[in-house]
Order: C-alpha cells, then structure tokens, then sequence
C-alpha cells in the first residue's frame, strides 16, 4: 500500500471541511487509506466560560482578531498527534491568507511530493494574534487575490489540489501531468459522444486514429487559448518561482 498521509485542520468550522473531504476524490483517497484526515475544533479550546476564541483588537480598529491563548493550544495539540502519527516527521504549518504567496499547482506538486504531514490553521473575522505568526512560523498561503469570510475554502481548495496528486489517489496516473498548469500551458479541449450535438462536430482530426496529428492539434489550441488568456504563463509550469 502507499504511504499514508496525513492533512490536519483546525477551524471553528470544522463540519464543513469534513464534508468536502470526506466526498470526491478526497472521500476517495480516504477511504483506500492513501490520506487520513484530522480535525480540531478551535472553540474546544476557547477561554472562559463561553469558550471564547476572538476579542477587540489593540490601538482600535474594526473586527475582532483571534485570541492567542487558543490558537497556540490547539496547534500544540495537533501538532503533537500528528508527530506521533507520522513518525516524527515535522508537519507543513499553513495559514490561509490573501497576504501571503499564491497556492499554484506547482506548489500542490512540491507539497505531494513530501512526506511531511500538512496541517492548516483556518482563520476568521479580522484575522489572527500575530505573535502565533511569528511563534509557531506559519506559511502564509493565497488562493488568490481576493478576501474571503475564513480560511476554510482556501484550505479546502489546497487540499484538494495536494490529494489528487498523491500517488495511486487517480485511476489514470497520467492525468495530472497532462492537465492545465501542470506542463506550463493550458488542458486541450476535451470532446465525446455524441460526435454531432446540436449541429456541431467534433474536430475531425480525434477521429483520424492518427495519434501524431491529434497531439499536434491538441497542443496547438491549448497553447492558443493558454496566449490568449494568461499570456503571463509563457509556457512555465505555473508555481514554479515559488
């Protein structure tokens, strides 16, 4: 069987990422024991009587900010049992954040390739204490630049990308090095039955049988739309500066 591994979360929405992983092909990679999740509620580890995770930001200012006292004890925990599971082996600590480097599929390559466990640290309102930033190291990493309500979607995606490429996760281990960003350009088009839909044909040359010919076309429209709509990409395989 291949290695196991292991992707750790702590969310005040922990429900939420367990829904997402445990359905497609996470929920897949899951249950043929390629990846095992863990989760931890960071509202099990609020202060006070009302478990309480956030509090008013110092020198003013709108939103609150997460408190550091639960932060750092839930990442003590989970870090701790994820050592343990892992072997010894140091986990990846990640902060979802639009302040930090792009999340790209080279990344999800580099991040599949190691062995080292991942856990994320998702959070919510106006952000985290910064000594828990400065204290523990974490990778502040963007799904974009934008701003979302938590980091839960961000990790989500992340995840997602890591776990397809682990190996043995897709039936068909050439389809992530064939797909977009993975090979510095553009998919091609993809095409199937029937070969007339609503007058419109298939392009003549996927039913030619002639596998020279089909991969020129493929390349050459991929390559075109990959120009006309990130010419940024310039043919690199895109995450590969990070």
């Amino acid at each position: 069987m291949e290695h196991c591994r292991h992707i750790g979360v702590i969310s005040l929405f922990p429900g939420m990422l367990r829904s997402i992983f445990e359905t497609s092909i996470p929920g897949r990679a899951s249950m043929k024991g390629l990846v095992q999740f863990h989760y931890w509620n960071l509202r099990d580890f609020g202060t006070g009587s009302y478990h309480s995770v956030d509090d008013y930001p110092f020198g003013g200012g709108g939103g609150m900010v997460m408190k550091p006292e639960p932060l750092a004890d839930a990442l003590d925990r989970s870090l701790e049992a994820l050592l343990d599971l892992s072997g010894g082996l140091l986990p990846r600590l990640v902060y979802p954040s639009p302040q930090g480097q792009v999340f790209t599929q080279g990344v999800a390559w580099e991040w599949a390739g190691s062995s080292r466990p991942l856990l994320f640290l998702c959070g919510h309102y106006e952000g985290i204490d910064q000594r828990i930033l400065d204290e523990y190291l974490l990778e502040e990493w963007s799904a974009g630049d934008y701003v979302l309500s938590g980091g839960e979607l961000p990790c989500a995606m992340m995840v997602d990308a890591v776990v397809r490429l682990l190996p043995g996760v897709l039936s068909n281990e050439s389809s992530p090095v064939n797909e977009t960003f993975s090979n510095g350009s553009f998919d091609y088009p993809q095409y199937t039955r029937p070969r007339v839909f609503r007058g419109k044909e298939v392009p003549a040359v996927l039913l030619s049988g002639d596998h020279q010919a089909i991969r020129r076309f493929r390349e050459e429209v991929s390559r075109k739309k990959q120009q006309e709509i990130r010419p940024d990409l310039n043919g690199n395989p895109a995450g590969v500066s990070c």
